[in-house]
């Protein structure tokens, strides 16, 4: 299979100091299990992957259980089916509130700030608290082990709240977008037959109020199935209806005793992903699964440490959100959380963030970076960022120039950028960096431990230094149990390729020096003549121009070739779209590729469609571009920008 990864010719960009080795907790972990390096602990989870489960995952986050598990891993019903910690007793409101609130209860647990600039602080006592209060109103309310409880918010401190108290009464989550319509939202809810669901009146956005309680209303009335509704009032006094009750009547109650144990295999969460047809899946995961796949990740990719601080720029309703939340308090950080957008009112907001609550990681997506770099790195550099240890990076793949930026302007080339891929199924990633390895730009150094990833063919046959399909050999802690009442559609989706191999979707090379890049879902996958093309690649290869801020690429039906390359380019403030410069960037994009994958068109356009998250939607354009029926819409941030690729030019 033919390409060319420029990217991959980079030299090592990034190498850990010396001195500070040995403080990194994954290295820690391997001296204690006696494990000279990273990859005899990759070799202990394929070889015992119950010794490496108990020792080097639930010892090494701390996840308290009441019963010791009778089997660490039972594979007994097929390994797309595997269970961990075969029963087991546990509650996680014992990992993530009681022991830090007992050890140290004036600590700050959460940290929150709104877009109008007022912060609220949570100890790990004052959460614990306001959790039990809110477990005791989820039981005045009827709400049993088992029960769906939709949580439509923004990220405010009862956003936590609300997540933690869902999980400690064994009822099931099910997060959902804060910028959803009332028709994905209802969709959502009726697919899971919710029973109650706790929303806010309405968040700030850019200054504006959106009014969230009246999208809420129209969704919950086309869903018997919900009987109440908690409301968050953010905004003001908005009344309320007969069915609905003010968040802070919910929770007037005496606190709720110590929860009770749950098994290891009772469902947690039940998560929606988007698809471009048909309905939206719903990941289910279970107590002992996302929450472990999550603290692990940031214990062994992250280096997340008692006392640090994490921000990571997300929503609720995607993986990111949940996975902060669960992860972080289990591992006794801090969790630093923000209502708005990066850039508003002012486009150094982010940093301003990260220096007013001493962030010690900071996540955000490529596109973020890519959007913020075009003020320049003066911006960044007006602001203390000394606190930052970890930059982190999800949603999408990179380009070069981004991520050096991202390096030097924010990091100051002190902070290693941990790249993480995974999913919404996978409870978190399957690549990452790693802070004791040195990193090349744009690259993952590694698999997560217990991730048997590998990139393959269409046979199924391992690939080095070609491009092939990204994939899992085994199964993890971790993995869905499955999507909600379709289990066929979880076999037909992930293991129906390969015999006992799931097949992620992302197009990948692992390199023959141990690097590793994703470029791009597979099914937006350029073809051009026969020639398999990444669209990350044609990406980097425009943003490489310096009038380039963002590029998109797709491919589109060609008479001659079967498909062709199409990219769509947003000017850097100061470019205009001449016919010179296109030919320019025409030009840029041929040196990179070569002339058997020369775009077919180079487009200027106002804005590129993407999620709230950052991440670009490339089917969206596409659809926009052949006028085709775009399919599902909910994920959508920015309506407009499909009007911006049909009049492109």
């Amino acid at each position: 299979m033919e390409h060319d990864l420029t990217i991959a010719g980079h030299p090592i960009a990034w190498r850990p100091d010396p001195a500070r080795l040995s403080s990194i907790r994954l290295l820690r972990m391997l001296r204690r299990l006696g494990l000279p390096d990273l990859e005899s602990l990759h070799q202990l989870a394929a070889t015992d992957p119950a010794q490496f489960w108990q020792e080097a995952v639930i010892k090494e986050i701390g996840l308290i259980m009441r019963r010791a598990p009778d089997l660490w891993v039972d594979r007994s019903e097929g390994v797309p089916w595997t269970r961990y910690m075969v029963g087991a007793k546990l509650n996680l409101w014992d990992s993530m509130l009681e022991q830090h609130a007992h050890r140290r209860p004036a600590d700050p647990a959460v940290i929150w700030e709104g877009e109008n600039g007022e912060v609220a602080l949570q100890s790990w006592m004052s959460l614990q608290a306001e959790v039990d209060r809110l477990r005791a109103g989820l039981r005045q309310a009827e709400i049993q082990a088992g029960d769906r409880v939709g949580i439509f918010m923004p990220m405010l401190p009862e956003t936590v709240v609300a997540v933690l108290a869902v999980a400690a009464e064994g009822a099931v989550l099910v997060p959902i977008f804060s910028g959803y319509g009332a028709a994905a939202v209802a969709s959502r809810l009726q697919d899971a037959t919710v029973r109650l669901l706790i929303t806010a009146d309405g968040f700030l956005r850019r200054g504006k109020a959106v009014a969230m309680l009246e999208t809420a209303r129209q969704a919950v009335a086309n869903c018997p199935s919900v009987q109440h509704v908690v409301v968050k009032r953010r905004l003001g006094q908005i009344a309320l209806m007969a069915n609905e009750t003010d968040w802070l009547d919910f929770v007037a109650h005496p606190a709720a005793p110590r929860p009770d144990a749950l098994d290891s295999q009772a469902p947690l969460m039940v998560i929606y992903t988007s698809g471009t047809t048909g309905r939206p899946k719903g990941a289910l995961h279970v107590q002992s699964g996302f929450p472990v796949k999550a603290a692990q990740d940031l214990a062994h990719a992250f280096d997340l440490n008692l006392g640090d601080r994490l921000f990571w720029l997300t929503d609720l309703g995607w993986m990111m959100g949940p996975w902060a939340i669960y992860g972080t308090l289990m591992l006794g950080a801090t969790l630093v959380i923000y209502e708005g957008t990066p850039d508003h009112p002012a486009p150094d907001r982010l940093w301003q963030l990260v220096e007013r609550h001493r962030v010690t990681h900071l996540g955000v997506a490529p596109t973020v970076i890519r959007s913020l770099m075009g003020h320049g790195p003066e911006l960044p550099a007006r602001h203390d960022l000394s606190s930052l240890r970890i930059l982190g990076a999800t949603g999408e793949a990179w380009n070069v120039e981004p991520w050096y930026f991202f390096l030097e302007a924010v990091g100051g080339r002190r902070c290693p950028i941990i790249n993480y891929s995974g999913g919404t199924e996978i409870s978190g990633g399957i690549l990452a960096s790693y802070p004791h390895l040195p990193q090349k730009p744009c690259a993952f150094n590694g698999p997560l431990p217990g991730i048997a990833a590998m990139v393959i063919d269409e046979k199924g046959e391992r690939l080095i230094g070609e491009v092939g399909e990204l994939a899992i050999g085994a199964p993890w802690v971790g993995m869905t149990r499955g999507f909600w009442q379709d289990s066929q559609r979880y076999l037909e989706t992930y293991w129906s390729r390969h015999p006992d191999t799931w097949v992620h979707g992302d197009f990948a090379i692992e390199t023959a020096d141990g690097f590793w890049y994703i470029l791009g879902r597979s099914d937006d996958t350029i073809k051009v003549a026969g020639k398999r093309l990444g669209p990350a690649e044609a990406e980097s290869a425009a943003v490489s121009h310096p009038a380039v801020a963002e590029a998109l690429a797709i491919e589109v039906p060609d008479d001659v070739k079967g498909g062709a390359l199409v990219v769509f380019c947003v000017l850097r403030p100061g470019h205009d779209p001449l016919e010179s410069l296109r030919q320019e960037i025409h030009a840029a994009i041929v040196a990179t590729l070569g002339k058997a994958l020369a775009p077919k068109k180079v487009l200027f356009c106002a804005e590129l469609p993407h999620t709230r998250n950052g991440k670009m939607l490339r089917r969206l354009a596409r659809a926009a571009y052949l006028s085709l029926a775009p399919g599902d819409l909910s994920a959508l941030e920015n309506p407009d920008s499909m009007t911006a690729i049909r009049q492109s030019w």
